[in-house]
């Protein structure tokens, strides 16, 4: 459960209550999540209201047309058939633990943790009910992190995403 610290107008914070982030965003984190961030991209972190209603935190890796396979020969997921060097996942982790392919539907997302063994997301609720997140749920994009002081950064895209077309 996402525990809300403050909601002005155009910024909201979010507290991290999992492990599926890590180590981009680790339990406890405060996240600004800027409401009025345009339309999702490959890359982004956003908050949207999740598969059981709960508001959730991913990283967006395809959005409505893209195509999306794991794995090629060096294990790596591609998105639009260009394979994606994920220095932001958790270390010693991988990919992904199962195969897939699915073309994304168009207004839909592919949303994934950064710690893809311990993060239930786009590939369990595609695979098992057909659940697709639609950028209508998208809340917004973090885009800091602000407490604890000492982990505080902005939040980029990868560069890696700027290769898909």
């Amino acid at each position: 459960m996402w525990r809300y610290c403050y909601r002005p107008f155009v910024v909201r914070s979010f507290s991290i209550p999992s492990e599926s982030m890590e180590n981009t965003l680790r339990i406890g984190d405060r996240v600004s999540v800027n409401k009025l961030h345009g339309a999702s991209e490959r890359g982004d972190i956003v908050v949207f209201k999740g598969w059981n209603n709960e508001d959730t935190i991913k990283r967006v890796i395809a959005v409505g047309g893209d195509k999306i396979v794991c794995c090629d020969a060096k294990k790596r997921i591609t998105v639009n058939g260009i394979a994606l060097d994920e220095n932001y996942l958790f270390p010693d982790d991988y990919p992904s633990g199962e195969k897939f392919s699915y073309t994304v539907p168009d207004g839909k997302l592919w949303l994934m943790g950064d710690h893809r063994s311990a993060s239930v997301d786009s590939r369990s609720h595609v695979r098992e009910a057909g659940e697709w997140i639609s950028e209508e749920q998208v809340i917004g994009r973090a885009w800091a992190i602000y407490w604890p002081f000492s982990h505080a950064t902005i939040l980029s895209r990868p560069e890696i995403f700027d290769k898909v077309r």
